[in-house]
């Protein structure tokens, strides 16, 4: 495979050397990279050949059609991915290609990139990409964004082969609509589930100990094997990338975690014309918050939760511009209900730096609003 030397060797030199199992040793947190299991909430769909027949598509009900149809068309740009890596025996020195696993990942154009989660590839020596049609080509690195659980592998496969898969949009998903997942678990490949937007907003600690916020929560079955895999919604546009489960025993239990779509779609072309992540980017109000002060102490011992008090306010900042002050109670931000830090943390993520959003902020007695424009992170 091309660029040893400077792309996966590197790579494996960057991030350590043993492949990250299917298990985070550390908690029940494990990464979602799919396996058939018997729960009667999710549907397993195979794909069998006459899946488009008209005549037998006319006896099921218009849900069933829908759902085949969007498998059968975003399937297309599913891929299956194998990882190896080089290892040398200490007795005789020779080196062998020891297989490190498998993982998901879709194809994002028809210049041969492949998106994934980091996970997936990290450590490997060597990766291979499997399309739909059966065919297999060697992967080259392009580059990842760790913080995110992100990679872009490429594949030189004809244009004609490849489907890029269509994008949709996290930014107005709402919590119990439809969503499927597309993933390879557990080694079988081209793999449905189905099931519905759990929670929105969740904050996670990566397969790879970033902590990502704003996550998708969908209990659609997702299993070692699944990671990198897109979550779709009804329509069949991707909506996140799956990436992890919360389970006790490494395996679907109804609760996995998807990285929203609209943070990929920042990410992905930096990645791909620098090989990294030139410009995060996380945009900023310009303000610390106070969590030491005894009127924040005051507010946790009576109602449970840390206010977004402002501490400091930076000079050129979008909040001081705006006139928001020191001991300021922001309660509101781009029109969500703030009542944490993190709930601040997790707004901000829905916008990008030079937007300009609504502020609700409390000062004594009084409730004011304004509109701030947000910074680029320093």
């Amino acid at each position: 495979m091309k660029r040893i030397e400077n792309g996966w060797a590197a790579f494996a030199l960057a991030t350590g050397s043993a492949f990250l199992g299917f298990v985070l040793a550390a908690s029940t947190l494990s990464f979602g990279t799919g396996e058939k299991v018997q729960n009667g909430n999710q549907e397993f769909i195979s794909a069998p050949l006459n899946a488009m027949d008209p005549a037998r598509l006319a006896e099921l009900n218009q849900a069933e059609r829908q759902r085949i149809e969007v498998f059968h068309e975003a399937s297309k740009s599913v891929v299956f991915i194998s990882v190896s890596q080089l290892q040398r025996s200490l007795f005789s020195l020779d080196v062998t290609e020891i297989p490190r696993g498998n993982g998901t990942g879709f194809i994002w154009d028809k210049q041969g990139h492949i998106v994934t989660n980091y996970h997936v590839v990290q450590s490997a020596n060597r990766a291979s990409v499997k399309l739909q049609s059966g065919e297999v080509f060697d992967a080259e690195l392009v580059g990842f964004y760790k913080q995110k659980d992100l990679a872009v592998l490429k594949i030189k496969a004809p244009a004609s082969k490849l489907a890029p898969i269509r994008l949709g949009t996290s930014k107005n998903l709402l919590e119990g609509q439809d969503v499927l997942a597309i993933g390879n678990p557990f080694g079988l490949d081209q793999t449905l589930t189905n099931g519905i937007v759990s929670a929105l907003r969740r904050e996670i600690n990566s397969p790879v100990n970033t902590k990502i916020l704003n996550v998708i929560q969908t209990n659609a079955a997702i299993n070692p094997g699944n990671s990198g895999g897109p979550l779709l919604d009804s329509k069949g546009r991707v909506i996140g990338i799956n990436t992890m489960i919360l389970s006790p025993s490494s395996v679907n239990a109804g609760i996995g975690f998807a990285v929203p779509i609209d943070i990929v779609k920042k990410l992905v072309p930096q990645i791909i014309k620098y090989g990294r992540v030139e410009k995060p980017y996380h945009p900023v109000l310009g303000v610390e918050i106070d969590t030491e002060s005894e009127e924040a102490h005051r507010i946790v011992r009576r109602y449970g939760i840390l206010p977004v008090i402002i501490k400091n306010l930076s000079d050129d900042g979008g909040a001081k511009k705006a006139g928001i002050k020191e001991g300021d109670i922001l309660v509101e931000a781009g029109g969500y209900r703030l009542r944490s830090i993190d709930d601040l943390r997790v707004v901000l993520e829905r916008f990008d730096a030079g937007d300009v959003i609504s502020l609700k902020y409390i000062r004594g007695n009084d409730v004011f609003k304004t509109t701030a424009k947000l910074d680029e992170e320093p």
